[in-house]
C-alpha cells in the first residue's frame, strides 16, 4: 500500500494544553519538570494519533516550545553573544525562552530576538541572528531525545529539521545586507554543512532511515547562487548516511524544479494543492529511484478535500511510481485545529464541510486507498460520503446573500473619494489640535482575568446582557482615566469586549461561522481561533460604534474608533475557496466602509483600520505581486475613501518586511500608519525614507511581546534615530503593537515612559 505521512502536527494540543504549560512555567507557578511531563503526553498523544491514521513514517522534531525554527537555531548553538551563551554549555530552555521575548525563570534579561511571519502564514518565527565566521555545534539534544522517546513507544519515524539553505535565507545580521537572500550569507555553510552532517550520522546512529529536510526558498524567485548552492549543499549532506526526503510547500517550484535534477536526496515532497500544474515539471526531473511525496490534502486550510479531483490528478504518477509515490498533506498541519471532534457547537451541515488536521489524515487514508486496483465497499461507501457533502456544500443556500453581488458591480468607483493629504491634514489638525510627537497605542490594552470570566459568563448566560455592559463599561472608564492621567493625546477604549481582533468581527457579521477548540498556534503561546468565512459577508449591525461613543463621550481627547482591516480578516480567517479571494476581501471592504460611516456619525474623529497581514498575504513571486497588491490596496480604500476629509485614517503593521511593497502601502493613503519598530531597532524605516513617504508615521518604540519594560532613554533614542531620516512633523510615538497580552503593572510603566519620552523630545 502506498505510504502516507506528515509533514508535521499541531504542537499545542487539542485544548491548548502546551500554552498553558508554558505560560505557567513562565509565571512560576510550574516547574521545568512539570513542563517537560506536558511536552511528552502531548508528542506521545500525537504519535498514537497519527499512527492510528495509518501513518507510516511519524515526524519527530516538529514539537516547538516556541518555535521550530528557534529550536533548530539553539541545537545549532547560533545564541546571540548579548544572552551570555558559554560556546561549550548547552544551550538550556531558558534561553530559548529569552532569545523568544527577553526573559526566563532564570537568566539575565535581554533584548528579544526579532520575530516576523513565515512566509505567507500567520504563523510567526524568531528570526535567527548571523555573523560573519559563526560557528556551530550540536548544542541542544532535544531532536535526539526525541527520536528515541518515539521509538520507544514503538513508532517508526521521520525527523523533520530546517534545511541549511533556508535557515540561512530567513536569518538576519548586521554584517548582511537586506533583501532577497544575501549571497554574502552563503559563506556560513562552510562551518554551519559539517553539523548538519554530525546531526544526520547522529540520527543514523539511532537506526533511522529517513530524515525530512525542509527548504521552502525553493517556493520563492531564489538568485543564482543560491540555486547552485543547492547540489553542493545535497551533496554534502548525502555524507549523513540518511535517506533525504527534501520538503517544498507553499508555492510552485517553477523554474526551480531543476534544481531537483540529479540532486542527492531521496525525494521530494511537493505542494499540489497551491500547485497542482508542477507535477509535470516535477515528475520530469525524478531519477528511476527517487520518491515522490505529493501533497494533496490541503494543509492551509479547513474544508474537505475533493478526493476525486486529487485521485485523478495524481493516478498516472501513481501508475508509473508505484511505491515511490508517498501522498502527504500539503505543508505541516501546523496551521490548521487539531480534532474537528471536539467541535459540538457547529450546525450539522457546516460541520460536515471541514476537516481538521485528524480528519485530514483521514482523508488521506481513504485518498491512498480510493488509488488501489481494488477498491473495496467501505472505500467505496466513505468515497460517495464525501461526494454528497461537497455537493450539498455546493448547491446550500446559506452560502450567498441577495444584494451582495450589486454592491460589488457598483464598488470600483468607490475607492477615489479622498482629498490630498496635504488637504486632509490640515483639516485634521485643525479638528483635534494635537501636539508634536503624539501619543497613542495601538488598541487593546490588558485583558484581565475579571474581563476573560465576565465575557465568558455571559456567553454561557451567567451573566446578563445588562451586568455584561456594565462590566466592560467601567473597564472602559477605566482605561480612558489611565490615558488621560499619564498624558496620552489620543485615546482607545481598550477593546475589553474583544476576544479577537478578528473573531470579534467576524461573530457580527453575516457569512462567518465560528468554533469551540479551533485553535492554531501564531507564535509562542499565543494561540488565533480562526472564523470560518463560508459565505458571502454582510453586516447586519453596527459592530462597534457603542462601544467607541460610550468611550468618547467620557473624555475631551480624541478616542479611536478601532477596526480591523478586511485584507487582515482575509487572512486570519479560513476562507471559503469556491470563490476568488479577492471577491470575499471586497466583501468585507463593504461591511467595514458601513461601520466607518457610522462612527462617523457618532463623532468619532480618528479611525484606525489595521492591516497587520498585508505583507503576508503577498504572493511568494515577485510575478505574482503587482495583481494581489492592486486588489488588496483596493480593498483597504474601499473601506475608507468614503471618510470625510477631517477624519484621521490611522492603519496598523506588525510583524511583517514589507520594505519592498512601500509604494502599494502609500497606495493605501491611510493619514497615520503605526509600525514595529523596536526589535528591529528602526531598520524598517529605511524603506519610508528612501521612498520618500509622503504620510505620517508611528515608529514603535515599545515591543509588547516581550515583558520586559523599555528604559525611557532606549524609546528617546529610537525616536531620536527616527526623525534623523523622517521629518519629526511626521512622527508618532506610539507601542509595536496592542497591549492585550501584558500585564497592567508593565504597560502602566511602559506607557508612562514612552509619554514621557514623547515630552522631552517636543524640547530637544
Amino acid at each position: 500500500m502506498t505510504i502516507i505521512h506528515s509533514l508535521g502536527y499541531p504542537r499545542i494540543g487539542a485544548q491548548r494544553e502546551l500554552k498553558r504549560a508554558v505560560e505557567g512555567y513562565w509565571a512560576g507557578k510550574q516547574s521545568a519538570d512539570e513542563l517537560d511531563n506536558v511536552g511528552r503526553m502531548l508528542r506521545a498523544r500525537h504519535w498514537k494519533q497519527q499512527a492510528q491514521a495509518g501513518l507510516t513514517l511519524v515526524p519527530v522534531g516538529d514539537f516547538a516550545w516556541y518555535d521550530h525554527i528557534l529550536e533548530w537555531t539553539c541545537l545549532l548553538g547560533a545564541v546571540p553573544a548579548r544572552f551570555g551563551q558559554s560556546g561549550t554549555e548547552p544551550v538550556q530552555l531558558d534561553t530559548l525562552f529569552r532569545m523568544a521575548r527577553g526573559r526566563a525563570p532564570s537568566g539575565t534579561p535581554a533584548a528579544a530576538c526579532e520575530m516576523t511571519k513565515w512566509f505567507d502564514t500567520n504563523y510567526h518565527y524568531i528570526v535567527p541572528e548571523l555573523v560573519p565566521r559563526q560557528s556551530y555545534r550540536i548544542a541542544r539534544s532535544y531532536l535526539f531525545d526525541q527520536i528515541r522517546e518515539a521509538q520507544e513507544l514503538g513508532y517508526r519515524v521521520k525527523p523533520v529539521i530546517p534545511g541549511p539553505l533556508s535557515w540561512l535565507w530567513l536569518g538576519k545580521g548586521d554584517a548582511f545586507s537586506e533583501g532577497a537572500g544575501d549571497t554574502a550569507k552563503l559563506a556560513l555553510l562552510d562551518t554551519l554543512l559539517p553539523v548538519y552532517v554530525q546531526v544526520l550520522q547522529e540520527i543514523r546512529a539511532l537506526g533511522v532511515e529517513w530524515v525530512q529536510i525542509d527548504e521552502p526558498i525553493l517556493g520563492l524567485d531564489l538568485p543564482e547562487p543560491w540555486r547552485q548552492a543547492f547540489q553542493r549543499v545535497y551533496e554534502t549532506l548525502a555524507e549523513g548516511g540518511v535517506r533525504i526526503l527534501l520538503a517544498t510547500y507553499f508555492e510552485d517550484l517553477r523554474e526551480n524544479a531543476g534544481i531537483l535534477q540529479d540532486l542527492s536526496v531521496a525525494g521530494v515532497h511537493v505542494d499540489l494543492v497551491r500547485a497542482p500544474d508542477q507535477l509535470a515539471r516535477v515528475l520530469a526531473v525524478l531519477d528511476d529511484e527517487q520518491v515522490l511525496s505529493a501533497g494533496l490534502i490541503d494543509g492551509r486550510n479547513i474544508w474537505r478535500t475533493d478526493l476525486d479531483k486529487a485521485a485523478k490528478l495524481i493516478r498516472a504518477a501513481a501508475a508509473q511510481l508505484g511505491e515511490r509515490l508517498w501522498l502527504a498533506p500539503s505543508c505541516s498541519l501546523l496551521h490548521v485545529p487539531v480534532d474537528l471532534d471536539s467541535e459540538h457547537e457547529l450546525d450539522a451541515e457546516l460541520r460536515g464541510w471541514l476537516s481538521f488536521a485528524r480528519q485530514k489524515l483521514d482523508e488521506l487514508k481513504l485518498l491512498a486507498a480510493s488509488l488501489t486496483d481494488e477498491v473495496d465497499a467501505d472505500t467505496q461507501i466513505a468515497l460517495q460520503r464525501q461526494r454528497e457533502v461537497l455537493q450539498g456544500r455546493k448547491q446550500s443556500e446559506r452560502i450567498h446573500h441577495p444584494g451582495v453581488q450589486v454592491r460589488l458591480e457598483n464598488a470600483p468607483g468607490l475607492t477615489r473619494n479622498r482629498a490630498p493629504f496635504s488637504q486632509r491634514v490640515a483639516s485634521q489638525q485643525g479638528r483635534l489640535g494635537l501636539p508634536a510627537y503624539p501619543t497613542t497605542t495601538i488598541g487593546s490594552f490588558p485583558q484581565t482575568p475579571e474581563i476573560r470570566l465576565a465575557r465568558r459568563d455571559w456567553r454561557q448566560g451567567a451573566l446578563s446582557d445588562t451586568a455584561y455592559e456594565k462590566a466592560m463599561r467601567a473597564e472602559i472608564e477605566h482605561v480612558i482615566r489611565f490615558q488621560e492621567r499619564i498624558g496620552l493625546d489620543v485615546l482607545v477604549h481598550g477593546e475589553p469586549e474583544r476576544n479577537d481582533m478578528v473573531e470579534y468581527f467576524g461573530e457580527l457579521l453575516g457569512g462567518f461561522a465560528f468554533t469551540q477548540n479551533g485553535w492554531v498556534q501564531s507564535y509562542g503561546s499565543r494561540c488565533v481561533k480562526p472564523p470560518i468565512i463560508f459565505g458571502d459577508v454582510v453586516r447586519p449591525v453596527a459592530m462597534t460604534v457603542g462601544w467607541s461613543a460610550y468611550a468618547q463621550s467620557l473624555t475631551d481627547k480624541p478616542v479611536k474608533g478601532m477596526l480591523t482591516g478586511p485584507v487582515t480578516i482575509l487572512q486570519w480567517s479560513f476562507v471559503r475557496d469556491d470563490q476568488p479571494r479577492e471577491t470575499t476581501c471586497r466583501q468585507l471592504a463593504l461591511a467595514l466602509r458601513d461601520e466607518v460611516a457610522d462612527l462617523e456619525a457618532a463623532g468619532i474623529a480618528v479611525i484606525q483600520i489595521d492591516e497587520p497581514a498585508i505583507r503576508e498575504g503577498l504572493p511568494l513571486r515577485r510575478a505574482d505581486w503587482q495583481q494581489y497588491l492592486d486588489w488588496a490596496v483596493d480593498c483597504f480604500r474601499l473601506s475608507t475613501a468614503g471618510a470625510r476629509e477631517d477624519t484621521q485614517i490611522h492603519t496598523h503593521m506588525c510583524y511583517s518586511e514589507f520594505n519592498d511593497i512601500i509604494e502599494a502601502i502609500a497606495a493605501m493613503d491611510a493619514d497615520v500608519i503605526t509600525i514595529e519598530t523596536s526589535r528591529s531597532n528602526m531598520e524598517l524605516l529605511e524603506a519610508f525614507e528612501d521612498f520618500d513617504y509622503p504620510n505620517d508615521i508611528g515608529p514603535g518604540v515599545y515591543d509588547i511581546h516581550s515583558p520586559n519594560v523599555p528604559r525611557l532613554e532606549w524609546m528617546v533614542d529610537l525616536i531620536k534615530k527616527a526623525r534623523k531620516r523622517l521629518p519629526a512633523e511626521r512622527l508618532w510615538v506610539n507601542p509595536d503593537c496592542g497591549l492585550k497580552t501584558r500585564g497592567w503593572p508593565e504597560t502602566e510603566a511602559a506607557l508612562l515612559a514612552m509619554v514621557k519620552a514623547a515630552q522631552t523630545l517636543r524640547y530637544t
